[in-house]
């Protein structure tokens, strides 16, 4: 088929280019949707791009089928991805919600789409062939195809996923592809072979878009909704996670990619011993460092300390300490914590500050996720903790979450087993947190500095009623030190989280969360 001058190849190549913009933010959305929705990251991501792939190399193969009409189906595939990409979000949180299982609509939704994504090279390099010849064809339609791409991952990181988030990325990526049916159809109308259905088609899918885009909100809040048990009253996509609150009578629950975080009906069982032990175990504490804890809420305990001159905190994501800072419900749970003028605020990734970081802190105080991934698992590896030893004083503490000893006890030992292979002494400690479970930490100073004995008896003798707190004192912090019979057996035979062989987050999959 020839579609008239060969000053229409460009526009061709200029389809390809916007097709393959189009098909990359479409793997990339779907694999955010089937983590937020499914959790456990690498594997989503993993499964979803791999399905797509597969599918892709099915659709191509399927395309040497077509062997006429090629104008008309490549209208049609396009007319059918604008469905399948603008709709996926909501039948993903619908179909979910109907079945239980949102996985089966994702998979089958990156199947489809992979399948058509696939059938759109061979189309067009074939409707391309007229122009040039098989080596300048193929070689400019890829090309075009491969740049697409590029552009549509900087797109997705940078402006699609942030400001556009999970509700209108879908009906955005709809709508390239119907504007690249559309463009093709009414310059070349004339040559479409059934003009009739391909016009239904253009105006069913542009009616069906724009009231999807009316009606899409109120889809997804009712989605989102399903997923957790409280009314949610605030949810943002930023360019690194999923903040989620939700609201139960008087008290807040924040989540972070469908993980719960805390509530404020019990932080306090949190954040006190998080960050008391470590302030009282230090040899100074004017200068401290806390690395995540966007919300304020470690802080505020750090603050209640007049020795304190400086305090740091490190969060990768500036959504998270705006909110913090700025949201009412936060504001007065941290007491104004960010408003106080020894605070210094850092937007950037833990293991970057670590590593251009030339002050020494006093008081490392390690709030971040549990190590669900690779990506959070290095943030508890041996390369990390032996960062944070060389930015801290002689005397200095370090602590860090270390997820729940009952539930995921592997991960528990490993982090302890951890931190002692990067040059501490530690020392485990655990509190039960009813909207949590229970919970763990392990506190640390240099070995060259206190032995594991040493310690464990300054920690015994430490004075907690000399703070002001809600829930942690002298008889509750001794308490935290007592484990149960057998906690400990089998911490020998596991190995070390390290970046090139992070076991915790193997560990962390293996556990039994029995909630």
């Amino acid at each position: 088929m020839k579609l008239g001058s060969s000053n229409q190849s460009v526009l061709l190549k200029a389809c390809i280019f916007a097709t393959g913009l189009s098909g990359i933010v479409a793997e990339f959305t779907l694999s955010t949707l089937a983590s937020y929705l499914l959790g456990n990251t690498t594997l989503q991501w993993t499964l979803v791009m791999s399905m797509m792939l597969f599918a892709m190399g099915v659709g191509s193969r399927l395309s040497r089928h077509v062997e006429d009409r090629l104008l008309d189906r490549f209208i049609a595939v396009e007319f059918a991805l604008s469905v399948l990409c603008a709709t996926s979000a909501a039948v993903a949180y619908l179909g979910g919600l109907a079945t239980g299982g949102a996985g089966t609509f994702i998979y089958l939704y990156a199947l489809a789409i992979g399948g058509l994504i696939g059938m759109e090279i061979p189309l067009v390099a074939r409707m391309n062939e007229v122009y040039e010849g098989l080596q300048t064809n193929i070689a400019g339609v890829m090309e075009k195809d491969y740049y697409g791409a590029l552009a549509g991952g900087l797109i997705f990181a940078f402006f699609a996923l942030p400001y556009l988030g999970l509700t209108y990325t879908p009906i955005a990526l709809g709508a390239v592809n119907f504007a690249v049916a559309g463009l093709l159809f009414w310059r070349y109308r004339s040559l479409v072979a059934r003009p009739i259905p391909a016009q239904i088609g253009f105006w069913s899918v542009g009616l069906a878009l724009v009231a999807l885009a009316c009606l899409i909100r109120p889809i997804i809040t009712f989605g989102e909704q399903s997923q957790y048990r409280d009314r949610v009253v605030y949810a943002e996509q930023t360019r690194f996670q999923k903040i989620v609150m939700t609201r139960w009578k008087n008290d807040h629950w924040l989540f972070l990619d469908g993980n719960v975080q805390f509530s404020t009906y019990d932080e306090e069982r949190y954040h006190e011993p998080l960050v008391h032990p470590a302030m009282r175990l230090a040899g100074d504490r004017a200068k401290v460092l806390i690395l995540g804890g966007g919300d304020g809420l470690a802080l505020r305990e750090v603050l209640k300390y007049e020795e304190v001159e400086q305090a740091t905190l490190v969060d990768l994501d500036p959504a998270m300490t705006k909110l913090g800072s700025t949201h009412p419900e936060l504001v007065e749970a941290n007491e104004g914590a960010f408003e106080d003028p020894r605070v210094r605020v850092v937007n950037e990734d833990a293991v970057t500050f670590l590593d251009a970081s030339s002050a020494l802190y006093d008081v490392i105080i390690v709030d971040l996720p549990d190590p669900k991934g690779p990506n959070l698992a290095r943030l508890y590896t041996r390369e990390f903790y032996t960062s944070c030893a060389h930015i801290l004083s002689q005397e200095g503490t370090l602590v860090t979450q270390s997820s729940s000893p009952l539930h995921a006890s592997k991960v528990f030992l490993c982090v302890m087993k951890t931190v002692e292979a990067a040059g501490f002494s530690a020392l485990p400690y655990h509190v039960a947190v009813p909207t949590m479970g229970t919970w763990g930490w392990v506190v640390a100073r240099k070995a060259t500095s206190m032995s594991p004995s040493e310690l464990r008896r300054q920690a015994e003798r430490e004075d907690y009623d000399a703070v002001e707190t809600v829930f942690l004192d002298s008889e509750s912090g001794n308490g935290m030190l007592k484990f149960w019979r057998g906690m400990f057996e089998g911490q020998e035979a596991l190995a070390v989280n390290t970046l090139f062989d992070p076991v915790v987050d193997r560990y962390y999959h293996e556990a039994e969360w029995g909630f």
